[in-house]
């Protein structure tokens, strides 16, 4: 799964957006499980956190495959963040600080359906929407350059860099879907009754500006991708095989993790197992 990690500088347009692997589904369903079982002894080890971002254009598949290789977890152990349009509260402070307050605890697996990742490509494409952070150095759109993007991206990399040097695990995916796909479920969307609360006029708009989209993730994938956070681009057109490969690539890179194991019990309690079965059996 090596071939989807971003290691060095990529150029989407370059990057396959559809990979079919047989037996997907059922793949994945035995993948799913033993991610659920490690994430079980993970709870019980309660050192790591792990922390999956998950992005993408819309109808990308991101709500369908949190829902699919998930679907094996003890929910006290998984909680999932889906970010929108900022709150006023949300407003009222830093851009990363719903992210912080979102994140995993240790021996939980947090999933962030649209990341702290918003705010350096949404924000890119429509500039306009930084002025309602309401930042000091920033009166209009013009004061929103090169160096203010400079900052921000140094800001994120210090923020997942303090992440993973504390504790938690942290993978990236950028669900990458053709424009052609995309169209294909937009459509599906309008033809499908039981789907078209899906759909929004909004959606045609931000299409138009696909091009806009597929720059800046490419330029925010290039900056961010680090060893402590790395980014993995996943062809999205197969959503069975995009499920698969998000799975196994976690659960091939958590089982390296050799010191995650449930832990000992108390040498007091471990000698006298016998005396507290005995007595509950004799109640």
């Amino acid at each position: 799964m090596d071939e989807y990690k971003v290691r060095s500088k990529i150029t989407l347009k370059h990057l396959k957006t559809k990979v079919v692997i047989d037996n997907a589904k059922q793949q994945l369903k035995v993948i799913r499980k033993q991610l659920g079982d490690l994430q079980n002894t993970m709870y019980a080890h309660n050192k790591y956190a792990v922390l999956v971002c998950l992005q993408g254009m819309d109808t990308a598949g991101k709500d369908s495959l949190v829902r699919e290789v998930f679907k094996d977890f003890n929910v006290r152990g998984v909680n999932v963040h889906s970010f929108k349009v900022p709150t006023e509260l949300e407003l009222s402070h830093d851009y990363l600080w719903r992210h912080y307050i979102a994140l995993p605890e240790r021996g939980k697996f947090g999933i962030f359906n649209r990341t702290h990742y918003e705010n350096v490509l949404v924000t890119r494409v429509h500039p306009e929407y930084i002025l309602d952070e309401n930042i000091p150095s920033v009166n209009s759109v013009d004061d929103i350059n090169e160096v203010f993007w400079d900052k921000r991206f140094e800001q994120i990399n210090n923020f997942e860099r303090h992440l993973a040097e504390n504790g938690t695990l942290i993978f990236k995916f950028f669900l990458n879907l053709s424009k052609s796909e995309q169209k294909n479920r937009l459509l599906r969307r309008l033809n499908k009754q039981e789907k078209n609360w899906k759909f929004s006029p909004g959606d045609l708009k931000e299409r138009k500006l696909w091009d806009n989209y597929q720059t800046c993730y490419e330029d925010a994938i290039n900056r961010t991708s680090r060893p402590y956070a790395p980014w993995y681009t996943i062809p999205a057109d197969d959503k069975p095989t995009a499920r698969y490969l998000v799975a196994k690539i976690l659960f091939d890179t958590l089982i390296q993790y050799t010191d995650i194991k449930e832990p000992e019990l108390d040498d007091n309690i471990k000698a006298n197992i016998a005396l507290y079965k005995e007595h509950l059996q004799n109640e």
